[in-house]
This record gives structure tokens, sequence and C-alpha cells, in this order.
């Protein structure tokens, strides 16, 4: 068995799509139209986001409505990282559980993601 997508709800699958692209330079999916759009690289794992009716963005750090997943992303530069997604579009909340490791950003549908410092090869 092997993971082939990982998708998220949103309001606005086309304007989420366009934000990750931005962030992570994957390409756009072909097909991508109003109700889901994805990135993909050949071959590779399909990030999907498909339009709910009534969405409702995760509560962070709260569980009024739960984060339910959310992504980490490996950066060179994590002070560079976060002022470049910010400019995209993501927001920084209050909230930050270890800020020494990593931070904690919101896309511009409300979900949690994590941006890390690239760690070295392990021992």
């Amino acid at each position: 068995m092997e993971l082939s997508a990982i998708t998220l709800d949103c309001a606005d699958p086309l304007a989420l799509a366009d934000f990750y692209h931005r962030a992570t330079g994957l390409p756009p999916h072909p097909k991508n139209h109003a109700d889901f759009a994805g990135l993909q690289r050949e071959g590779g794992l399909l990030l999907g986001f498909q339009r709910v009716d009534d969405y409702r963005a995760p509560d962070w750090p709260g569980q009024d409505v739960p984060q339910q997943l959310h992504l980490d992303f490996d950066v060179d530069d994590l002070a560079e990282a976060e002022a470049r997604l910010l400019a995209l579009g993501a927001r920084k909340p209050d909230f930050q559980p270890d800020e020494e490791r990593f931070v904690v950003l919101l896309d511009p549908a409300g979900h949690p993601f994590c941006v890390a410092p690239r760690r070295g090869p392990s021992v």
C-alpha cells in the first residue's frame, strides 16, 4: 500500500491550492477546478483541496473545531520561510507550543501547519 494523496477541506480550493503552490513550488494538477484542486510532483504525492459547503476552519489551539490533521514542512532558514509564508497570506497564531523548535502557522483557510528547520542526517 502506498499513500497517494492528502486532501484538505476548504471553502475555495483554487485559492488554497495557489497558496500552497506559491509556498512549496509544487506544480498545479492540470485538471484543477472550482470544487477540487491539487498540487502534484510528477509521479508523486497529490496534495488536494476540496470544496466543502459551510466550511468551518479549525480552531487552533482550541478544540471547538479540531484541526484533524496538519502538515509539517522542513526549511533551510526558519525566519526567512516564516516571513515569506506570512507575505503569501499565512497567519501566525499567538499560541506557539515550542517556537524554539518549530513555528505553527495557519494557511488562508485556517489549517494549522508547522515549519521547522531542516535537520542534518541522523547518525
